[in-house]
């Protein structure tokens, strides 16, 4: 997905470097030859009680700098997308989607131009804060320790394991994590949108919504699913990412409220994915967690916390922060 940048709070991190992240990275597809396609996104009001706040997630859009936003009546939503039912609808033209995949190898691809090296299989063990660099003790088939002036912690849902296993990290900036897992449905059929459609926003998610992929393929989610808090150590590689039974039932429901004529046995299970969290079930959302040398004390060092979505929409423009905080050309 790439996000507009509407439902973020104006002043927020996230707000400001999805909407800039968002310009950016289509310039980055384009100059990358990345497949992905600019293919614009309906949020629904499904009754009109609900109406007043899609009207202050449009509010919020323009004041974050979204500037095509448009309001539609429910005949005009209609018009685009016949199958939808709603009683109003925000387009939002500039949303879009791209392969994730080829969008990381190009990534890969300029980084290794510019001399870095990707090393797999190479978990970090911990390390230690000295006055000359940080010390990493990494592991794997051939084991080493690295000392680096420079360290950026982008571990996503272990960035808060890999700070705090730094040795003279104060464990007063390690900010409290949690985790949520989303499950995705497959559409069985080709669906009927050429656009995607997202209810408004529900506490801890963005609501069950319809995404397409570049081939056309349809998918519901993310649903929210509090995990066990903190999760108990459990290596990624061995977590469970499947979805579980019994939950097509519930996704339906959800789905029919804006596609009334979404066939009976039409979902199938597709896949799961974590988000870090840094607010936990019933808490406000909070803000990405960009956390330099001036909050930690700790010369070279940026953390990346909490960074879920728009995070891939946001992350050249995360990338320029670190930059920033780290005052390097």
């Amino acid at each position: 997905m790439i996000h507009a940048g509407l439902y973020y709070p104006g002043g927020s991190l996230k707000a400001a470097l999805c909407v800039a992240g968002r310009r950016q990275l289509y310039d980055f597809c384009r100059s990358h030859a990345v497949n992905h396609r600019r293919c614009g996104k309906l949020i629904v009001a499904t009754a009109s009680a609900d109406e007043e706040r899609l009207a202050a997630l449009h509010r919020q859009g323009e004041a974050n700098g979204i500037d095509d936003l448009r309001w539609l009546s429910a005949a005009e939503a209609h018009a685009l997308e016949p199958e939808l039912a709603c009683t109003a609808a925000l387009l939002s033209p500039s949303t879009g989607i791209v392969d994730s995949h080829g969008l990381m190898l190009a990534l890969l691809g300029d980084a290794e131009r510019a001399g870095a090296v990707l090393a797999r299989r190479s978990p970090l063990r911990g390390g230690l804060i000295e006055a000359a660099g940080i010390v990493l003790e990494c592991g794997g088939d051939e084991s080493l320790r690295l000392r680096s002036a420079l360290v950026i912690n982008a571990a996503g849902l272990w960035a808060t394991d890999v700070a705090a296993s730094l040795a003279g990290f104060p464990a007063a900036a390690l900010p409290a994590t949690h985790h949520a897992k989303g499950n995705y449905y497959a559409l069985t059929s080709r669906a009927p949108f050429s656009r995607l459609i997202y209810p408004l926003p529900e506490p801890g998610g963005l609501g069950i919504h319809l995404t397409l992929d570049l081939a056309g393929q349809a998918r519901f989610g993310p649903d929210v699913e509090w995990l066990p808090d903190p999760l108990p150590g459990v290596p990624l590689g061995n977590f469970d990412y499947g979805v579980r039974d019994g939950r097509a039932d519930a996704f339906a429901t959800e789905i029919r409220r804006y596609w009334p004529r979404l066939p009976t046995t039409a979902l199938q299970p597709a896949h799961a994915g974590i988000r870090p969290k840094l607010a936990g079930a019933g808490e406000p959302a909070a803000d990405f967690l960009i956390q330099g040398p001036a909050q930690h004390g700790v010369p070279g060092l940026v953390n990346l916390f909490g960074i879920e979505s728009p995070g891939l929409t946001a992350c050249l423009a995360i990338a320029d922060r670190v930059v920033s905080e780290l005052q390097v050309d």
